[in-house]
């Protein structure tokens, strides 16, 4: 059922590509969230679409019959990468408003071609970024803004996770051809999004090395990627398929003149972690608790923040021009960085 308050308006939401994401996440936010519901599922996979717990929601097996459904207003695209775009246009051919999955396409001119559909039909567009929606993110964001950490010199993520062949029945996130490559198509799109919005600066460029070190298939199983700001602050991302789920592998750290902040646990899709701040002079650490009011699902957060801006006509706060250059910036980094080895 839907968390949406009595008398209020929503938006009556699909979710297209039932994987786990959408399973786990996306599914229970738009069930919970106060300014949506849930009123179609669809996916090629009948028997998968059965399973899924939603009361009052109709399923389909095909995009078309989805689409047709006057009862949906906004779609969330969580389907393999390479279907982004051709569904992107589709559902903004029919009057969807869309909120997809990152990466938002495997090439630029993918990205170009969804940018234009949804602008020729004059539907909203967004990229889910769930983790810029985490309230430990948003409150990191807020004293960046306001100077506590002084001057920003180095921001860093790690963001890992063991991800081996048989992960799934069918891996599509290690196929080349349907995710458009490995661990640094898959993770890297969130550290960079995020860096950029936490710091309120443009990455101005960006090399990355990429390795196949340990998983025994066809995409990269670890990679590293560094840029420099605008601003002048530098950035590292360490993305993974490769490190063992037991390590600490989920840590924002931002470097400042002032103050290190330190995110741990936060980086994922689901709410909770820690935040902490050590101060540059005492070097006393500082632990900076979240309420429960604000901790809540950043796919939850994220999808009534898209809610509101369609319901209320109000633009995205992030244009998708922005999305589609960081598609950019990634390939260029993929492309010039040094090729992974095979695996041994």
């Amino acid at each position: 059922m839907s968390g949406a308050k009595p008398g209020g308006r929503t938006l009556g939401w699909a979710v297209v590509g039932c994987g786990l994401v959408a399973r786990e996440y996306v599914i229970p936010a738009l069930q919970g969230a106060r300014n949506a519901r849930l009123v179609a599922l669809c996916d090629s996979d009948a028997e998968a679409l059965m399973r899924i717990p939603a009361d009052d929601v109709v399923r389909h097996t095909a995009l078309e019959a989805a689409l047709a459904d006057r009862s949906v207003e906004a779609v969330y695209i969580a389907t393999p990468n390479h279907l982004h775009a051709a569904m992107t246009e589709a559902c903004a051919a029919a009057g969807k408003h869309v909120l997809c999955e990152k990466p938002m396409a495997i090439t630029v001119q993918d990205g170009l071609r969804m940018l234009s559909a949804c602008r020729r039909a004059g539907v909203h567009y967004a990229t889910a970024f769930d983790q810029r929606h985490h309230a430990a993110h948003r409150k990191l964001r807020t004293l960046v803004k306001e100077g506590v950490l002084g001057t920003l010199t180095q921001a860093r993520i790690h963001y890992a996770c063991w991800l081996p062949a048989d992960w799934a029945p069918d891996n599509w996130r290690i196929d080349p051809e349907r995710a458009g490559g490995g661990a640094m198509i898959d993770l890297a799109p969130h550290g960079l999004d995020l860096l950029e919005v936490v710091l309120g600066d443009e990455w101005q460029s960006l090399v990355a090395m990429t390795q196949r070190r340990v998983h025994d298939y066809a995409v990269d199983d670890g990679a590293v990627l560094m840029g420099q700001f605008r601003g002048g602050a530098l950035g590292v991302l360490q993305v993974a398929y490769n490190c063992p789920d037991a390590y600490p592998r989920r840590t924002l750290e931002l470097i400042g003149t002032r103050a290190r902040a330190l995110a741990y646990k936060t980086m994922g899709q689901t709410p909770g972690g820690t935040l902490s701040l050590t101060d540059a002079t005492t070097g006393e650490q500082t632990w900076l608790p979240l309420s429960p009011d604000e901790d809540q699902s950043p796919f939850r957060n994220q999808v009534e923040a898209f809610s509101d801006c369609v319901l209320e006509g109000r633009p995205q706060p992030f244009a998708p021009e922005r999305d589609v250059r960081l598609v950019g910036l990634l390939s260029q980094a993929l492309h010039a960085g040094k090729a992974f080895p095979p695996c041994h």
